[in-house]
């Protein structure tokens, strides 16, 4: 709660002073890191959100905020872990096999790496075991692989949930969850802000998906086609839900041809993505005004 306190917002819902906002952090993978302008913004504006959903990378960050850390404190340790090169190789190796026969017996191979470890070697020790924990009520997306389905997951252990909707097919192993196999929530949806339209008064979706981009020449690689592909797929799913029901506020961040891992340009994405806070703050503006 001190870090809430800190932030500069109140712990009170703003529906007191004026309409309510929820927010929709979307997937993207090392291109959600741009999220954290976003929570920035927010805290200036001295803006508290009824609700948050992420999906993959926006479940995380949506995680840190809910857990009510400021956007300045998420930048400062995205810099220090995912960001720093020594940082990353140090946690990595914390979290070697400790016996050869550990290392035989689980190896290492692309596809395997379990997430949830990851996650926590990596995350803040300000989030909190489970969702109840919150100050903000978070709902986190992830896929039922099998039951080919979106599932929001809203209570019990936060990490798991986390690992689930973060899950990249390719490089992390699927995550059982509910006895249910789950993959990233990105595949089901990229910016999940539908859960949100009926709960505040103005719902921000932020989309990182990004687009292959390139000069129209150059002939993809294996991965450049697997990452490119699920970006189309992604991208064709957010024009269909933004013509059946936009929400009142949807911005995507400049995040060029960040790749999904390249977590190590973060200070990159940061100063690229650093237009869409003053992008939030006037629309924000705009769309209290319409309220009236």
């Amino acid at each position: 709660m001190a870090s809430a306190e800190r932030a500069g917002f109140s712990l009170l819902t703003p529906a007191a002073s004026g309409p309510s906002v929820a927010v929709a952090f979307g997937g993207g993978g090392a291109r959600g890191l741009s999220h954290i302008h976003i929570i920035e913004a927010l805290d200036e504006l001295g803006i508290r959100p009824v609700a948050i959903s992420g999906s993959s990378i926006g479940a995380i960050m949506g995680a840190g905020m809910a857990a009510g850390m400021s956007g300045a404190e998420i930048r400062e340790h995205a810099l220090a872990t995912v960001g720093n090169k020594a940082a990353v190789v140090s946690r990595i190796w914390g979290m070697r096999p400790q016996t050869v026969r550990d290392a035989v017996a689980k190896g290492i191979r692309i596809g395997q790496f379990n997430l949830e470890r990851i996650l926590r070697a990596f995350l803040p020790e300000e989030l909190p075991a489970k969702f109840s924990d919150l100050l903000i009520p978070m709902k986190v997306i992830t896929t039922d692989y099998y039951g080919q389905c979106e599932v929001i997951v809203e209570e019990g252990e936060l990490f798991p949930a986390l690992a689930a909707s973060s899950a990249i097919p390719a490089v992390f192993m699927p995550v059982r969850l509910h006895n249910r196999v789950m993959i990233d929530g990105g595949i089901a949806n990229p910016v999940p802000y539908e859960c949100l339209m009926d709960i505040a008064d103005i719902v921000i979706g932020i989309d990182v998906v990004g687009a292959p981009e390139g000069d129209g020449a150059h002939i993809p690689n294996r991965m450049e086609s697997i990452f490119g592909s699920g970006q189309l797929m992604m991208q064709t799913s957010i024009s269909l839900k933004l013509k059946l029901r936009p929400p009142q506020i949807f911005l995507r961040p400049t995040v060029g041809r960040t790749g999904v891992m390249d977590f190590l340009k973060a200070r990159e994405v940061l100063a690229m993505s650093a237009g869409v806070k003053d992008e939030l703050k006037f629309a924000l503006e705009q769309a209290i005004e319409a309220h009236g």
